[in-house]
């Protein structure tokens, strides 16, 4: 056998060995919890720039595994109380100014999340991406994992493929990417300022891009988590949405 076909041949099975060493569905499920564990609740602030706007959001949430989400908006005052309920894969808005819940249809899934650059179908299917895609490891560096995800035939989704890039020695993010259906690359998220938050290292930062709009972005600051919390199925209810 030539020399060079030697080499493809020796780092292709060097990749598949890694592969199946690799959980690599375990990594994918750790890095869309981490700020959630069995249940948690942060301080979080979110700074939304658009070519026509910008407004930074102080934010308290809760979760309870993947499937219980809340938020509630404390800062500015115009926008306090305003606040965003998940349970499975139903979500609801508050609008505290007319009292009134709005059930968000599957038809604006897709859309905005509080203006920014995360939309409503990130908060119901982003934890569920070990469940719906499939998984290849396309590169191992030193120092980090690039894995590729393809949608399962089956799964309602609205990416065409992810790819994520996983650090080694901590197995934190440090980069997704997100292609459309026609395998173009559409918004990337980078993670940054890892620090310890609430007991454990994590990043601090994470800036969403839509690369369409280089000069927009989303950035969500994580100031505080506290894990493992006292919190029941029954805390993430309309009347919890509604407490000011």
């Amino acid at each position: 056998m030539p020399y060079a076909i030697t080499i493809v041949v020796l780092f292709c099975l060097g990749l598949a060995s890694c592969a199946s060493a690799l959980d690599m569905r375990e990594l994918i499920r750790q890095v869309e919890t981490q700020y959630r564990g069995s249940s948690a609740q942060a301080r979080v602030s979110m700074e939304v720039a658009t070519d026509n706007w910008r407004r930074t959001l102080e934010m308290e949430s809760w979760s309870l595994g993947r499937e219980h989400f809340l938020t509630r908006i404390l800062e500015p005052p115009k926008e306090k109380g305003v606040a965003t309920l998940k349970v499975r894969k139903e979500v609801w808005n508050y609008l505290p100014k007319v009292d009134r819940v709005i059930k968000i249809p599957p038809s604006m899934m897709g859309g905005a999340w509080m203006g920014s650059h995360i939309t409503n179908d990130d908060l119901v299917k982003g934890s569920q991406v070990d469940e719906d895609y499939t998984f290849a490891l396309l590169e191992e560096t030193a120092t980090s994992w690039r894995i590729e995800c393809l949608p399962k035939p089956e799964a309602a989704v609205v990416w065409g493929k992810l790819v994520y890039e996983i650090e080694k020695t901590r197995k934190l993010p440090v980069r997704i990417d997100y292609y459309d259906e026609a395998q173009k690359p559409v918004r990337e998220i980078i993670f940054d300022e890892v620090r310890e938050i609430g007991g454990r290292t994590l990043p601090a930062r994470m800036t969403v891009r839509p690369l369409d709009k280089p000069a927009e972005r989303t950035v969500m600051r994580y100031h505080d988590i506290a894990f493992d919390l006292a919190l029941g199925e029954d805390f993430f209810s309309l009347r919890t949405l509604k407490a000011r």
